[in-house]
């Protein structure tokens, strides 16, 4: 960059990964207090559970030193719909022609299954190719049963997947397709 006195500055943006995902996290939060406010659905997001074996007392509060993850966590959202019971995980690539299997965790697909053979409402929020799609727990699990792929394929995601149009209240209305997917056919 050349600014004036002919000084010249290099700026370098640095990439981070970090944070991948937070937007599409971000979207989901701000539409989950969307449905509260309109007294339409309960639907949080889980924390992770950390134990603490370190901490100092301070006036302000206690300042964690060391932590630990005391278990693996389950999926990302849980909550109350239409008196069904609703859990999914939100995950975003920068892909553009896949889902790779390895952004899941063996216990978090593991709890998926688990909640579609209790009869709760269970799913995925994928955003790829800066578009967001529902795709059903069902369409997960068989995809991990019958097929040999490391990665859905875009395809597969806008063959099997409910496409979530992007608004301004809510940024992200999913319980329109819920209602559409599975409350309908009850």
């Amino acid at each position: 960059m050349l600014y004036p006195n002919k000084i010249k500055k290099n700026t370098l943006k640095q990439v981070t990964y970090s944070n991948r995902g937070m937007d599409l996290e971000n979207l989901i939060n701000e539409t989950n207090e969307y449905y509260l406010e309109k007294d339409q659905a309960l639907i949080y997001k889980k924390p992770t559970p950390i134990g603490i074996s370190e901490a100092t007392y301070t006036d302000h509060g206690r300042i964690i030193k060391n932590g630990y993850f005391k278990a693996p966590s389950t999926l990302d959202y849980n909550g109350i719909y239409k008196g069904k019971y609703i859990e999914f995980e939100a995950k975003e690539t920068q892909s553009k022609t896949s889902f790779p299997l390895a952004n899941f965790h063996e216990h978090q697909l593991k709890y998926l299954r688990r909640v579609l053979n209790h009869g709760g409402i269970c799913f995925i929020i994928i955003k790829i190719n800066t578009l967001t799609y529902l795709l059903k727990g069902e369409d997960v699990i068989w995809f991990l049963d019958h097929e040999t792929r490391k990665s859905f394929p875009y395809s597969y995601i806008k063959e099997k997947g409910f496409f979530i149009k992007d608004g301004y209240n809510p940024p992200l209305d999913y319980l329109k397709i819920v209602d559409e997917v599975y409350l309908e056919r009850i």
